[in-house]
């Protein structure tokens, strides 16, 4: 039987409006009920990962940041994997070299060089869940969205490392020609060695230290409780969740998840629009996978 279930947020537990179905919550609140715990593993860091949550009523523990920042349910955070200031630096002259539009995540918030590519490149993601949206709706709808999220925007991202006792959490990139242009810079960042490359979106790839990975966090969040690994259940769409999909007991990758993701999970679910969530843990509950 399952004991602790982690669900990735964006394409998986929330819909495309951003928000927790009333299906996947009474799913979450009926294995809460088992006695089985429920988190999220998400690659947003706490504060843009809480409103839905709130909205939604759940109070559960945390793997933010693809899993560079574990929380409890209370806001305690039990541990950080964080970049080195070195190679933090040796990304920055990367990507700017090649002209890519990047975010920084710290222990101090998301910090951006640009609010006008941010919108645009938020855009693009925005197009792709909602293709049915003109390039003007997709614009108006992420600047709307990005205004209630906390961001930091500085002139030049060093002025980062004067500050004292930040840590740099992982780096989120952007392109609009997506593999074309990332791909090659996969490779570069693949030579770094202590660095690890996902993504979440066709148009992304998200770097954060090799140890802060999502299947990492989730094994060391069932230790803690005394968990076996085939005691845990994991959800999720994207590169990103791979690797929490292939240590899991049970695992579900959502209808509208990448083909990969559904090659290593042990069983697939309805799309995020369709409560797959939801109906995945039900069907593990009730099924005894």
């Amino acid at each position: 039987m399952i004991k602790l279930i982690a669900s990735d947020m964006d394409g998986t537990l929330l819909n495309a409006s951003m928000q927790i179905s009333e299906e996947n919550i009474q799913a979450i609140k009926y294995a809460q009920s088992k006695g089985i715990e429920f988190m999220v593993a998400t690659g947003r860091n706490r504060k843009e990962a809480l409103p839905p949550l709130q909205e939604a009523g759940i109070d559960c523990a945390m793997i933010t940041l693809n899993g560079a920042q574990v929380y409890d349910e209370t806001g305690n955070s039990l541990f950080t994997v964080p970049i080195s200031h070195e190679q933090t630096r040796s990304l920055i002259d990367l990507l700017k070299e090649n002209d890519i539009y990047f975010e920084i995540s710290t222990s101090n918030g998301i910090y951006s060089e640009s609010q006008t590519r941010r919108i645009e490149n938020f855009a693009i993601h925005t197009a792709e869940a909602m293709p049915h949206l003109t390039h003007k709706m997709a614009i108006a709808m992420t600047a709307a969205r990005l205004e209630f999220l906390p961001i930091n925007y500085v002139d030049d991202f060093s002025e980062l490392f004067s500050i004292e006792e930040l840590e740099f959490l992982k780096v989120i990139c952007f392109h609009q020609d997506g593999a074309r242009v990332l791909g090659p810079i996969t490779k570069i960042i693949d030579g770094y060695g202590d660095l690890v490359v996902t993504s979440s979106g066709q148009n992304n790839i998200e770097i954060n230290h090799r140890n802060a990975q999502k299947g990492i966090a989730v094994a060391h969040v069932a230790k803690d409780r005394m968990i076996s690994l085939a005691e845990v259940m994991t959800i999720g769409d994207n590169l990103n969740d791979v690797s929490m999909l292939q240590l899991a007991g049970v695992s579900f990758a959502m209808g509208n998840g990448e083909l990969e993701v559904k090659e290593v999970a042990k069983y697939l679910t309805d799309t995020n629009i369709e409560a797959g969530v939801g109906k995945a843990i039900v069907r593990a509950i009730d099924e005894n996978l």
